[in-house]
């Protein structure tokens, strides 16, 4: 899938995301092997959701509290939530929904 928008999108939204960003990029995600990307805080959240080992910094304009934010938020977030279809593996599911599971 293809993505067309009126305006550019932050480096960490996916290009088979297909939400618009909120607000300027404001955080750095980055990847185990320390790749990374800048993104606004939804598209920061969903990328840190689809990362094993991920972390989030904020910019040094960002507003206080943003990293917390975002990784509260990938917290509940799907690991690449982009893409239909049945869930049911651990690896497809919200750390917070693996979380739950393992608490029963």
């Amino acid at each position: 899938m293809v993505v067309s928008t009126d305006r550019p999108r932050c480096p960490a939204a996916h290009p088979d995301d297909p939400t618009p960003c909120v607000g300027p990029p404001v955080v750095t995600v980055l990847d185990a092997f320390n790749a990374g990307a800048n993104g606004c805080e939804h598209h920061g959240a969903r990328i840190l959701a689809s990362l094993d080992g991920g972390r989030v910094y904020a910019l040094p304009d960002a507003p206080e509290g943003a990293a917390i934010r975002v990784f509260k938020a990938s917290d509940a977030i799907r690991p690449f939530c982009w893409f239909d279809g049945p869930r049911s593996e651990p690896s497809q599911l919200s750390r917070a929904e693996n979380r739950a599971r393992h608490q029963h």
